[in-house]
């Protein structure tokens, strides 16, 4: 069976794209549109000549234009609602867990197996929280200090301040992956 569209091109081992545009821009490319349109308008009813126009074809003119020029005042609204929203999006955003170092370590000598660990889930200025689990033979027993500013106000083990600084530098973009090349003889369309 043929596989169809994007998903047939990313199975088939080909880059895909999708573009995608922002609130933003599509606002602007909307309210470019309208005003190309209001301009063609224009220019089609100052090409007829006058003696040739019709009252009725002003009074339809001028009607077509506050027609226009009212659906160009609801999105310029549009657009401002959409950049309020935006921004509060961004706002929100620096609050959630965007940062996560993870630590696994051996806290007792006599285990293996690095079962410990101490966790930083941060958010993108350094609040959250570090939680540790320290594995023994009998029981394992879990922590968690509150983070802020990339520091705790608890002291902090040397595992913990490893998990934070881990979180720390997890933010960076990710390193460019290679698509594997389509296996030789094979058609791109099969």
């Amino acid at each position: 069976m043929k596989s169809s569209g994007l998903r047939g091109r990313a199975e088939r081992g080909y880059p895909t794209r999708v573009v995608s545009l922002s609130p933003e821009i599509l606002s602007v490319l909307a309210l470019l549109a309208v005003a190309v349109s209001v301009f063609a308008l224009f220019v089609v009813m100052n090409s007829v000549p006058k003696g040739s126009r019709k009252l009725s074809d002003d009074k339809q003119a001028v009607l077509v234009l506050t027609k226009h020029d009212q659906e160009l005042s609801n999105l310029k609204v549009a657009f401002r609602q959409l950049a309020e929203g935006q921004r509060q999006q961004g706002e929100a955003l620096l609050r959630t867990v965007q940062r996560v170092g993870l630590v696994r370590y051996d806290a007792f000598d006599d285990m293996g197996g690095h079962l410990s660990f101490s966790a930083a889930l941060l958010d993108g200025q350094g609040s959250g929280l570090v939680i540790t689990s320290i594995n023994g033979r009998q029981d394992t027993r879990c922590y968690a200090k509150p983070v802020e500013g990339w520091t705790s106000s608890h002291n902090l083990s040397e595992e913990e301040e490893m998990a934070i600084q881990r979180a720390l530098t997890s933010g960076q973009p990710a390193p460019k992956v290679r698509l594997a090349a389509p296996a030789q003889g094979r058609s791109p369309t099969a």
